[in-house]
């Protein structure tokens, strides 16, 4: 029976190579100049930390994240950046938490979206994503055109299509 699982998933490289390409703008821009601004990206927790000394500066730094994700096709939606936090040092921080996986909520409504278009398919919640398996290929790649069309926190990925 054809299926195909609905994931949202980071290139884990990709999101390296976008916070390295910040780190050498900030490096070249003359605005930034004489301050003290760090990226950094812990790879284990997907979260990127910058610290910067102002919070327009911060601001900065977090569009140049957003424009070199896109770049990387990485869909800039999966960025939650937190509130800004002042440092000990007269600076500010910003922590930047990399979203991936499909929380429950989310399943729920794909999985309730996909129920009410009344295609002849079944919508399963696996872990953090979602397996729909049908008798046609017809109506899965009309399921991922409903999915496609419709407006989700999150960035869906189309993987694992078996026929």
């Amino acid at each position: 029976m054809p299926s195909f699982d609905v994931v949202n998933k980071i290139d884990a490289q990709e999101l390296d190579n976008a916070v390295n390409n910040v780190k050498k703008e900030v490096e070249t821009r003359f605005d930034f100049r004489g301050s003290n601004t760090e990226i950094t990206l812990d790879k284990g927790t997907k979260r990127v930390s910058i610290v910067t000394a102002d919070e327009m500066k911060i601001r900065a730094v977090a569009e140049m994240l957003q424009a070199h994700c896109i770049k990387r096709k990485i869909d800039p939606k999966v960025l939650d950046f937190k509130d800004i936090e002042p440092t000990s040092k007269g600076a500010v921080k910003r922590e930047v938490h990399v979203m991936e996986g499909i929380s429950k909520e989310q399943a729920q409504k794909v999985v309730k979206q996909i129920k009410a278009s009344k295609l002849k398919v079944q919508a399963a919640i696996q872990d953090d994503q979602v397996r729909v398996t049908g008798k046609k290929i017809d109506d899965l790649q009309e399921v991922i055109a409903l999915l496609k069309s419709g407006d989700y926190d999150v960035p869906f990925q189309f993987v694992n299509m078996k026929s």
